[in-house]
């Protein structure tokens, strides 16, 4: 009996996203770079649709030209992502939600408003669809809150809307 193809099993993809914050008197502006790892699990499927799983690790730049303590902060972290994909087809749309954590370079914004840690929890919602002749490709939009939980006051956490595109090798 041969081995399974381990190097068909599973597959890594590269991710941009950009996206905004534009609350609690905070504008901030971010850049995203992520490395995805999709180890192909599928389960529980519904209706030409399934569960799956994927592992993302991320590096993002926020930079903004109205705060007075920090104009740039950097964010680094990772998260496990839960999808519900569309099993077959050209394009297969997907819901997806997560929750990771983050470190920030800087956890104060402005004089006025500080994240309070450098630790913070992010979760996220999104949706999006895969696509190309293998599904080499990615676009979806996600709302992600960044905060450390009340772990230390005070907690105002961070809300980014961000549109994404990934490449699978």
């Amino acid at each position: 009996m041969a081995a399974p193809d381990v190097a068909s099993a599973h597959q890594i993809g590269v991710q941009i996203a950009g996206g905004i914050a534009n609350s609690h008197d905070v504008h901030e502006n971010k850049v995203d770079l992520g490395v995805v790892w999709d180890p192909q699990l599928s389960w529980w499927e519904i209706g030409g649709w399934h569960f799956t799983a994927v592992f993302e690790g991320h590096v993002a730049y926020w930079h903004s030209g109205k705060a007075d303590v920090h104009d740039n902060i950097l964010e680094y972290g990772v998260t496990p992502v839960f999808r519900f994909i569309k099993s077959s087809g050209a394009v297969r749309p997907f819901v997806e939600a997560g929750v990771g954590v983050r470190f920030l370079s800087h956890p104060s914004i402005s004089s006025h408003y500080t994240m309070s840690s450098a630790f913070q929890f992010a979760d996220m919602v999104g949706v999006g669809a895969s696509f190309g002749a293998r599904q080499q490709y990615e676009a979806g939009f996600r709302f992600q809150h960044l905060s450390n939980a009340s772990i230390k006051e005070p907690n105002p956490g961070i809300d980014f809307e961000q549109l994404y595109i990934q490449y699978n090798f």
